[in-house]
């Protein structure tokens, strides 16, 4: 059985595939360990998990996907954080072209080690907090965890490093934009699945997603923003707001958004892969060549 599972902000939804015939994988999975700056109160080394899929049968160098997961909700749930995320659909995709693709879990997320601290207000119990400052040095901290994920992404000797794509779904999607913009040569694009760092329910919402978007204008290659509607954090007003933000600092991109079946929610579109295919098709033959 494939699993999907998706946190909105009151209920844990999963969708899969449920057969008694063999699944024809064309991709194996292995979980790693991957080594940090970090150590714990004891001295120890902190590690964050990683999930790594590739091509059944791969050999050599291997363009990679690096593919970072959303939030919680609205935080408020510790016991979702220890829930491993990746995307099959994500995974088969692009293994199916040849593609690796590495799905990281921050600190504290999964099976990672350290305190999961991306923006919470005094009272963690309560969640993410809407103070602008806080909540951006909750990317902060994402970004940091990003450059441990990458030192080791870069020394791994299956990846080609000239072709390199960064991505991710809800927080994960803004994360990838900003996290390309600290680093504009490395990677070829980025793919952004409803970005967003707070949902609307939030006040500041606006402020801080703009904020962390314009971290990614520097990235001087076209990304491509892929959004639902009916999504239940981020309207696709917001969203194109956000957008046209990036474009107006001199972020180069497409955003692209789709309706999904009824009763489905927008900000699961990642789930949805005859959706955006074509589109995901068209960005990477533009971004990589014929030859991807």
């Amino acid at each position: 059985m494939e699993m999907s599972v998706w946190r909105p902000e009151a209920q844990l939804l999963a969708s899969g595939v449920l057969t008694n015939k063999p699944l024809a994988r064309q991709y194996t999975r292995v979980v790693e360990r991957l080594p940090t700056p970090w150590t714990d109160a004891d001295g120890r080394v902190q590690t964050l998990e990683a999930v790594v899929v590739r091509p059944i049968h791969a050999r050599g160098l291997l363009p990679t996907l690096v593919f970072n997961h959303g939030s919680t909700g609205t935080g408020n749930r510790p016991s979702w954080f220890a829930l491993t995320w990746t995307s099959p659909e994500v995974a088969q995709y692009f293994t199916s072209m040849g593609w690796q693709v590495v799905f990281p879990q921050r600190r504290g997320r999964g099976k990672s080690d350290g305190l999961y601290d991306e923006g919470f207000g005094a009272n963690r119990a309560e969640g993410y907090t809407c103070q602008p400052e806080r909540s951006l040095q909750g990317l902060d901290r994402a970004i940091e965890d990003l450059n441990a994920v990458m030192a080791h992404v870069l020394q791994r000797p299956d990846v080609d490093k000239a072709r390199l794509l960064i991505g991710g779904v809800s927080r994960g999607g803004l994360l990838s934009v900003a996290y390309a913009g600290t680093r504009p040569d490395m990677f070829l694009g980025v793919v952004n699945f409803v970005g967003g760092w707070m949902g609307e329910g939030c006040k500041e919402a606006a402020l801080i997603n703009r904020a962390g978007f314009l971290r990614g204008a520097a990235m001087p290659r076209p990304t491509l923003w892929l959004y639902g509607e009916r999504d239940s954090y981020y309207s696709l007003d917001h969203s194109r707001a956000s957008f046209e933000s990036f474009l107006a600092a001199g972020g180069k991109g497409k955003m692209v958004s789709y309706t999904l079946p009824p009763g489905q929610n927008g900000h699961s579109i990642h789930g949805f892969p005859a959706l955006w295919k074509e589109k995901l098709d068209g960005y990477l033959a533009q971004t990589l060549g014929p030859s991807r």
